[in-house]
């Protein structure tokens, strides 16, 4: 395949973190090292067969301005939420919940033992779509399409490839594309993402290379100018996020749960959440 192959300009390994009710996790993207990569703002590796590193799961929690997306690769999660919506997320399965205008909410584990593992990424929102109704687009292993190639197994979330493989999740205004990456031992997946698109690989197990570079199990590499990605599996093969989307290019004000463009607008979520609004 013809292209500029975009080097690695970043490379950063993730670090320990806790959240929800103390679920132990990597960070890779919301770190002091790596704040944000507009538009996504973190991006969170979870993956323990300790229960005890996940079993106290992540209670009613609110959420506004920014969607997040969590793909299961292994164990179950189940969540629920003040709008009536429930249901658990499976291996293979994807949630892309749109937060915009808040919601409570609470992800649990759905089991007591086991591998659980996975991400979570956070996506910003355009202004114009913070304060939308909430929205979610979830879908099973089964309805998440594959684009196979020599050596490659590709899970195509969103977006769609150069083989015309196109992800369910539609409509989203960044424009994201959001695979994930089973290779073999030496495999090679090239596919064209321009460089206008903020490109970002997780390495899940395994290792890769980019131009040459080593992402091994636990980092994050962050892609630079040219046409076109190619990653190269290790010896023992690899498995990767590769996440792109366009950048919204509007400030940021955070919060914890809250990501909006003002401080005052923060302030107004958290004032609009104690009062019952959400």
């Amino acid at each position: 395949m013809a292209g500029i192959h975009r080097p690695l300009v970043k490379l950063t390994r993730g670090m320990a973190a806790s959240d929800g009710a103390g679920v132990k996790m990597t960070r890779l993207l919301g770190t002091p090292e790596l704040r944000v990569l507009d538009p996504f703002l973190m991006l969170d590796k979870f993956h323990s067969d300790n229960p005890n590193d996940y079993l106290a799961g992540f209670p009613e929690h609110p959420h506004r301005g920014f969607e997040t997306v969590t793909y299961m690769v292994a164990g179950r999660m189940r969540h629920k939420d003040n709008k009536g919506h429930e249901g658990v997320i499976e291996p293979g399965g994807v949630q892309w919940m749109t937060a915009a205008g808040g919601i409570i909410h609470s992800e649990m584990p759905v089991q007591e033992d086991g591998l659980m593992s996975g991400f979570q990424l956070w996506i910003n929102l355009p202004a114009a779509e913070k304060m939308k109704p909430a929205a979610y687009q979830e879908y099973d292993a089964d309805e998440v399409p594959s684009d196979i190639r020599e050596g490659v197994v590709a899970k195509i979330v969103a977006g769609r490839t150069s083989a015309g493989v196109e992800g369910p999740v539609k409509n989203i205004s960044t424009q994201p594309f959001y695979a994930e990456l089973v290779m073999e031992p030496g495999a090679v997946f090239e596919e064209p993402i321009l460089a206008d698109k903020t490109t970002i690989l997780a390495i899940h197990t395994g290792a890769v290379s980019v131009s040459g570079i080593a992402l091994p199990e636990a980092h994050l590499g962050v892609f630079g100018p040219g046409d076109t990605v190619r990653i190269e599996a290790g010896p023992e093969g690899a498995r990767a996020i590769l996440a792109a989307a366009y950048p919204i290019g509007e400030p940021i004000a955070w919060g914890g749960p809250f990501v909006m463009n003002t401080e005052g607008e923060v302030r107004q979520a958290m004032l609009d959440y104690q009062m019952g609004r959400f």
